[in-house]
């Protein structure tokens, strides 16, 4: 019997390979042949050429509008959603976490609301935003702080659910009332964990806003999406150039920070 233990393992393994190979082969049989067309090729050496000589005169335009305009409305964006989601996730996170939320259909409820908030993209909740108030920043700002609701509380109540409640038995039996003890217990003991959440959902919230223009969101992603229409590839390479410098110094200040506060 022990012999034939590592023949089933090894046929196992092959049956699986098999598997995995029939689904690679018949995901790419109906596939259409690629083409490599002139145009592409065209396209990709002016591409190439915008980056290795962009728009430096795109930089900054004190009559007009320019690069350094568009990446700190591009940046403003960010930290406002950021800012309205931060606030407005904590009674979410308190209400979908078990060991504070009344009851547990309570808490059941609220995790599905926040999971809701979750499934609709950026780009869906700001042209949805942009239906209702208009073009422009307030609608990326929107956008993002209502989408950042969902991550930033399903994350908080985790921390929540994870607390030691010594601390919050210690003091509700010496006569506090529950608001008392969210303040003195809960919330310092939370409050590393929501720092660090919120740096990092302000990240994200950076790289989402630069998009955002696309839609008609505000920020860089129109000035992009116009160059990009327009064949303007030296001014697409500063444009890129901009938003790769502006996320990569926001990445390493709020890793930083984070470090610190964890």
């Amino acid at each position: 019997m022990k012999m034939h233990k590592p023949i089933r393992k090894r046929v196992r393994t092959w049956i699986a390979i098999l598997i995995v190979l029939a689904i690679y082969i018949w995901a790419f049989a109906g596939a259409p042949i690629m083409e490599i067309k002139e145009t592409a090729i065209n396209s990709m050496k002016g591409m190439f050429t915008g980056l290795i000589h962009p728009d430096w005169g795109y930089v900054y335009d004190p009559d007009g509008e320019d690069l350094l305009r568009s990446l700190l409305e591009t940046l403003a964006i960010a930290i406002l959603g950021t800012f309205i989601s931060a606030i407005l996730c904590i009674p979410f996170a308190l209400l979908a976490a078990l060991n504070v939320s009344k009851s547990r259909s309570t808490a059941a409820t609220f995790k599905v609301v926040l999971s809701a908030i979750r499934v609709f993209p950026e780009l869906i909740l700001a042209l949805i935003f942009i239906k209702a108030v208009g073009l422009g920043p307030f609608a990326g700002i929107l956008a993002l702080g209502i989408h950042s609701i969902g991550m930033l509380g399903k994350l908080i109540a985790e921390s929540i659910e994870n607390l030691d409640l010594s601390a919050s038995e210690a003091i509700t039996a010496s006569g506090a009332n529950k608001m008392q003890t969210l303040w003195f217990a809960v919330v310092p003991e939370v409050l590393p964990a929501f720092m660090s959440y919120t740096l990092y959902r302000f990240e994200i919230s950076v790289r989402a806003a630069a998009i955002l223009g696309i839609v008609g969101a505000g920020g860089i992603g129109a000035p992009l999406i116009f160059a990009l229409n327009g064949h303007t590839w030296d001014r697409v390479g500063i444009i890129l150039i901009g938003i790769v410098v502006m996320v990569t110094t926001i990445d390493l200040i709020s890793s930083s920070i984070r470090r610190r506060i964890v």
